[in-house]
């Protein structure tokens, strides 16, 4: 079986801050992206990686490579308007065969092997596999007459990397953009498929406000 992975750059950053969009900001001497693609190249999976950036950094990004001497196999794409957009862009990529396809936020650079490895593994079993990890805190949802508590044992909270059998993402892709869509499970499930949530991991954090980047600096340490 084939395995790709989309690994998702085109992002601003806006909440980070920071003029340098945050998969490119420093983390322990090399930027975030790299991190996050030598996880994939490095795992037992042996994914081909495509790597979707905003066409205004695909020269930055070359630049950073040269810069830091990294030389990891990965193709890079022109991102869209959404999200959606840059996967779909991705997926045109991809050849027609029967694959899998994983789908990470670039910047969730501290992704294990085996989370990487399950997940992979139990879409190619199921059809999909959604990391998630069950809220730690007590939710409430607001109402027109204040909050409701919620069942806290049945909300998970969804990481990446998302991964399907490649012929239902590309089916769910082929639908009209939703600003309902917040992840790749909820373009898949607006088709009529069930999402399978797997276990996911605390450490693998999304940069996405400037102490996260210390966090992920202290996690490095061994």
């Amino acid at each position: 079986m084939k395995y790709y992975v989309i690994i998702v750059a085109a992002g601003s950053g806006k909440r980070m801050n920071s003029a340098t969009p945050k998969q490119f900001l420093l983390l322990d001497s090399r930027p975030v992206l790299m991190h996050t693609i030598n996880a994939f190249y490095h795992s037992d999976v042996h994914p081909d990686i495509l790597v979707v950036l905003n066409e205004q950094y695909l020269d930055f990004w070359a630049g950073l490579c040269s810069q830091h001497n990294f030389t990891v196999p990965h193709k890079t794409i022109k991102g869209g308007t959404q999200r959606f957009d840059s996967v779909k862009n991705a997926l045109t990529e991809i050849d027609e065969g029967t694959s899998i396809i994983g789908v990470h936020d670039a910047v969730r650079p501290l992704i294990s092997n085996d989370l990487i490895k399950r997940s992979f593994k139990e879409a190619e079993k199921k059809g999909n596999a959604v990391p998630g990890i069950p809220s730690s805190n007590s939710l409430r949802q607001l109402t027109e007459d204040g909050s409701v508590a919620l069942n806290r044992s049945r909300i998970f909270e969804i990481q990446t990397p998302q991964v399907f059998e490649s012929g239902l993402l590309k089916r769910a892709y082929n639908q009209q953009y939703s600003d309902k869509f917040t992840d790749d499970a909820s373009v898949v499930e607006k088709i009529g498929s069930k999402i399978n949530i797997i276990s996911g991991e605390p450490y693998n954090i999304k940069i996405t406000y400037p102490d996260d980047v210390k966090i992920a600096k202290l996690l490095l340490k061994p």
